[in-house]
């Protein structure tokens, strides 16, 4: 039997089992256990899966993700925080500022306790954005104003990259966007080598943001970090909004302040925690 202590958090409705292995002892699963894991019908059912693991040169810990089908993905905002809030149960980020090795970088994560110290929210430090196509990757000479054809309706958007390629793209209202059937044909865009996110993003005034997303090797969740944070650089650069403005996701809403690096804010909860025997759920997930 192979008995994993796990934890479920959600930050804007974007879920995440989060293992906690600070000591080194268990690694973080393979492929095949996270998509089992992260299955909505016979698992625990997750966006992502979060390793939080030792910190080395000086930071409180690491972060490893993997997204729902198993395959790596290099960051997360909102996986992040749910990261925080499990680091602080483990003792970790006292002073209420928490260091994180990401596969994009150091992350500085602020947390926000409630009376009884339990993380309530936090604001990270996600880095700055990049409109470099090499970076983002992106296969064209510029990442602004593509056109892409989805279906046989054509959006225009700019990528962008956080640590993770996106295509933002603005609409009328994302309620009438079929982001199940375009979002999954734009991810593949052939322009994109490493597939993208897509953003379908309403400016809705007074610094404010409404948007849908489609998740790469997800599908449609209710909340994504990075993706806000895309939406908002993309619509601040085309003077949309201001610097500091309020991404509302179908999950909840998120603060993005751009400055040199962007900062995301929002809401983190934990919903419970559970040993699971990973090899009994491959079993039944065959």
């Amino acid at each position: 039997m192979t008995l994993l202590r796990l934890s479920k958090l959600h930050a804007t409705g974007n879920d995440f089992i989060v293992l906690t292995a600070l000591d080194g002892s268990v690694g973080a699963p393979d492929a095949l256990t996270v998509s089992a894991l992260c299955d909505r019908h016979r698992g625990i059912g997750a966006d992502g899966f979060v390793t939080l693991g030792p910190g080395t040169d000086g930071a409180d810990c690491t972060m490893t993700l993997r997204n729902a089908d198993g395959g790596p993905a290099e960051m997360s905002g909102n996986g992040v925080r749910c990261l925080a809030h499990a680091a602080a149960r483990a003792g970790l980020g006292g002073s209420g500022t928490l260091s994180v090795d990401t596969m994009t970088g150091r992350r500085s994560v602020k947390t926000l306790r409630d009376a009884d110290g339990e993380v309530v929210a936090a604001e990270v430090d996600m880095g700055a954005v990049t409109f470099d196509p090499a970076r983002i990757p992106l296969a064209a000479g510029s990442p602004f104003d593509l056109e892409v054809d989805a279906a046989g309706v054509v959006y225009r958007g700019d990528a962008a990259g956080m640590g993770n390629p996106h295509f933002v793209v603005f609409v009328t209202d994302p309620e009438d966007v079929p982001v199940a059937v375009h979002g999954a044909l734009i991810e593949h865009d052939p322009r994109f080598p490493s597939r993208t996110n897509v953003e379908f993003v309403a400016v809705t005034g007074g610094d404010e943001v409404r948007l849908r997303v489609w998740e790469r090797g997800v599908g449609e969740t209710l909340s994504c970090g990075t993706g806000s944070c895309a939406a908002a650089a993309v619509a601040h650069r085309r003077g949309l909004i201001g610097a500091r403005s309020t991404v509302h996701v179908p999950g909840g809403s998120l603060t993005v302040q751009i400055g040199e690096t962007i900062v995301l804010g929002g809401p983190v909860k934990h919903v419970f925690d559970v040993d699971i025997d990973t090899a009994r759920l491959r079993g039944a997930s065959a």
